[in-house]
């Protein structure tokens, strides 16, 4: 097994490293006190070429692999978890959903745009009613001629205020008493198409997080994606991909905490000797470095297998499920040895601790992990 970086996969690395230290880390605070979507990082991103990292030029892409997506996700998140979580759902929700089902001619129209920046990727998955009982979807797409109408309402979307147009799941018939649900690209200036930023978040304060009501939107049935019936089959595929991306963003979140609780233990000194110099420090630090050691492997695994077109859902959900919990487990350790500056917002590890929280929810929840790991072993 060969563990290093490829030339192309360092240059990647050195370059976002840079970029999220010298412009995304420093108005981290701000943003996440005053709730300001980071606009302009994003439009950075776009000159770097970053927003279209894992798909093809042709589409005006990099032509990257799914490693060095998890990269980009990971350092911005080091610096910025609601950076982090807003590139993670362009590339993994909003994007590749239609790379992997749409049609030549919505590639062309779509995924174009968000190679290039001109439109965040999101995708209307979760609704009041179905979280983790995602087939439980009630919006509706009731065809007439050669349209769809849609009705229903989504939450907790993940950049829909800053998307063109996004897919979403409806129900579109009934087969055997159960629901056909399909995935349409629905543009979001559409007649009915109402979103709404109204969410008082515990954390991820800067990202944009919203609910889409839907009132009778007419789109064309070419906006469907793929086959009418497969849009359940299609969100599982699309999530396993955003597991991959949440598992980034936990190792870069667990990894500024480590950080900041190594460099504080450094400098803080109690009853003569710093706190580092403790062996209860020391066993802490040891733990964190382990677990986040691990976690960065998981992660890559998962993304190695996605780029060899090999099954990776069960490695997926381990590397979300494993690296999501350390990050929580991390980050509240990071909070405890900084003791009581660690509850002060200007020392940065509480924030980390609230954006930590959302990546044992979003994208299935650690018991829906869980049971997708059950499964993958044979247990169901």
């Amino acid at each position: 097994m060969n563990f290093d970086l490829s030339p192309e996969q360092l240059m990647i690395k050195r370059m976002i490293q840079e970029f999220a230290q010298d412009e995304v880390a420093i108005g981290a605070v701000k943003r996440d006190r005053e709730k300001l979507f980071p606009k302009k990082i994003i439009e950075q991103l776009a000159e770097l070429g970053l927003m279209g990292l894992p798909f093809p030029e042709k589409y005006g892409g990099a032509g990257a692999d799914t490693i060095s997506f998890a990269i980009v996700t990971e350092e911005l998140s080091r610096a910025c978890g609601s950076t982090g979580i807003t590139y993670s759902a362009h590339i993994s929700l909003g994007g590749a959903p239609i790379y992997l089902f749409g049609t030549e001619e919505q590639r062309e129209k779509y995924l174009v745009p968000l190679c290039m920046g001109n439109s965040l990727g999101a995708f209307g998955l979760t609704e009041p009613n179905a979280g983790s009982d995602a087939g439980g979807t009630n919006t509706t797409a009731f065809k007439k001629d050669n349209e769809y109408i849609i009705n229903g309402n989504k939450c907790f979307i993940t950049n829909a205020s800053y998307a063109k147009f996004l897919a979403l799941t409806a129900v579109t018939g009934m087969k055997n008493g159960r629901k056909d649900i399909s995935a349409i690209i629905v543009p979001t200036d559409t007649n009915g198409f109402t979103i709404v930023d109204q969410y008082e978040k515990m954390g991820l304060n800067a990202s944009n997080t919203t609910e889409l009501v839907l009132e009778d939107v007419m789109v064309p049935t070419e906006n469907l994606l793929g086959k009418e019936g497969e849009g359940f089959k299609q969100f599982l595929q699309t999530l396993d991909g955003g597991r991959i991306g949440i598992g980034a963003m936990a190792v870069g979140i667990a990894q500024a905490a480590f950080e900041k609780a190594l460099a504080y233990s450094k400098e803080r000194k109690q009853f003569g000797k710093s706190l580092s110099q403790f062996q209860i420090t020391q066993f802490k630090m040891a733990d964190m470095a382990l677990k986040i050691e691990l976690a960065r492997n998981m992660v890559y695994k998962a993304a190695w297998l996605k780029d060899q077109r090999r099954p990776f859902s069960k490695e997926a959900s381990m590397c979300k499920l494993y690296a999501s919990e350390i990050c929580m487990e991390i980050t509240n350790q990071a909070v405890q040895i900084l003791g009581g500056y660690g509850y002060m917002r200007e020392f940065e590890v509480e924030r980390m601790m609230r954006d930590a929280k959302l990546l044992e929810i979003g994208e299935g929840t650690s018991e829906i992990q869980r049971m997708v790991i059950a499964r993958e072993v044979g247990c169901m």
